[in-house]
């Protein structure tokens, strides 16, 4: 595919390696055009930035997604069930990357894979978690008048409004980590 096709979030293979176009930019000069390209490594986490010529191919990576259900840990390993044929699937801690703390029992998520191998995770926007420890709300705290630390279910520490209590159950941005609204 020519560089004129790139945008973000697309997945190309460069060099034997996985990336995610984060950033596009062509430059047109005088006499050539470039395309400079800022990359996240899928599989190290890493970003890069490289300049090419705006004639470059680039091979489009075609990942798989399956829709899989969390089931359990066991030490280091985090186990899910293929929605579809049940098979079970163990992933490591480095697989699954910032997914680790939002994962609870039966949560689905897509798991991405490339030729076979499991490169990453796709977690729901939101997950509704309960709050396990944080300090007690006091008659009159309102939304607006700060925050305090709260420690969820999955060990996670988030920013929540002072009226938050122990056992509420509040909802999640997974992007960002942060506080979106009470449920309960």
């Amino acid at each position: 595919m020519g560089s004129t096709a790139l945008r973000k979030g697309t997945i190309i293979e460069l060099a034997g390696k996985l990336y995610q176009v984060i950033d596009y930019h062509h430059i047109k000069m005088k006499r050539t055009a470039l395309v400079r390209l800022k990359l996240r490594d899928i599989r190290g986490g890493h970003t890069i930035e490289q300049t090419f010529q705006a004639d470059e191919k680039f091979i489009r990576a075609r990942l798989d997604y399956r829709s899989m259900q969390y089931l359990y840990n066991d030490g280091e390993l985090y186990y899910f069930m293929d929605q579809e044929n049940f098979e079970q699937l163990p992933l490591s801690v480095s697989q699954l990357g910032d997914a680790i703390n939002y994962l609870k029992d039966s949560l689905s998520l897509e798991v991405s894979s490339y030729k076979g191998e499991v490169v990453g995770v796709e977690m729901p926007i939101t997950v509704e978690l309960e709050v396990t420890d944080t300090e007690p709300g006091f008659k009159g705290d309102t939304a607006t008048g700060g925050t305090k630390p709260a420690k969820l279910e999955t060990g996670i520490t988030v920013q929540v409004p002072l009226f938050i209590n122990k056992q509420d159950v509040i909802k999640v941005d997974t992007r960002t980590g942060s506080y979106l609204e009470r449920v309960n």
